[in-house]
């Protein structure tokens, strides 16, 4: 579980403002899956999603994600981990192949996380940010991504 805890250059919990962030989420809550579903819904709802509000700077290291609140889909999955690990709970990253489009190629990478949660195992969790249309929610054991496997060359890498 040690590389799941782990500080690097982009999941920089040590950074002292997502350090301090990561113990003001977790302030009040009694176990750990209390602080990820805080910490999750932080970011998926105070985060915002760079596209959908083209938002400015593209942001990639939990710091720079955190400083100006804004994110695309990895970039909020690396402040999630960041959190989460301050917190010492293991988090990981995680992919989906979506179609851009519908009916195929062009596709995209969407980055999500996983969460170690003692009474369940891994659980994967998407703080994308929900909009009409996607609605993630933590919500464990029964995960709720922001988008399900719909294209036939879309794929959902289980992997952690």
């Amino acid at each position: 579980m040690e590389q799941y805890l782990n500080c690097s250059e982009f999941i920089d919990w040590k950074d002292p403002i997502v350090f301090a962030r990561a113990k003001e989420l977790a302030e009040g809550c009694v176990s750990d899956e209390s602080v990820a579903k805080r910490c999750y819904e932080f970011v998926r709802d105070s985060i915002l999603h760079s596209w959908d509000y083209q938002k400015n700077p593209v942001t990639c290291k939990a710091s720079e994600v955190l400083i100006h609140s804004t994110g695309y889909c990895y970039a909020k999955s690396h402040l999630l981990a960041a959190l989460l690990r301050a917190n010492s709970i293991p988090a990981a990253l995680c992919y989906q192949r979506l179609s851009v489009e519908t009916g195929g190629p062009p596709y995209s990478l969407h980055g999500l996380n996983a969460v170690f949660l003692k009474e369940y195992g891994w659980y994967r969790i998407d703080a994308r940010g929900n909009k009409p249309g996607v609605a993630a929610e933590f919500n464990p054991p029964k995960e709720s991504l922001a988008f399900p496997i719909i294209e036939t060359g879309e794929r959902d890498f289980p992997e952690i």
